[in-house]
């Protein structure tokens, strides 16, 4: 999951190096994920409307039932 969340940023903003993914372990079979990108790729990530983050959180949800989790994704400033 954390890969994939990854490799979506990466591809969204302008300084795909700066992209960083930390994930956290909760009980019962959550996990959430915190994006960090550089400041100006924030509004990139986020998308108009907040479209494309809820896209990418819809994506996040079904791998991670997938695989018998549920996750959360955070984007940090």
């Amino acid at each position: 999951m954390k890969e994939f969340i990854e490799y979506i940023a990466k591809h969204l903003v302008d300084y795909p190096d700066e992209v960083e993914v930390q994930e956290k372990e909760q009980e019962d079979n959550k996990v959430i994920l915190a994006l960090k990108v550089r400041s100006e790729d924030v509004g990139k990530v986020i998308g108009k409307q907040g479209k494309t983050a809820q896209a990418m959180r819809t994506l996040l949800t079904a791998v991670a039932a997938k695989g018998g989790h549920r996750a959360m994704l955070e984007i940090l400033d």
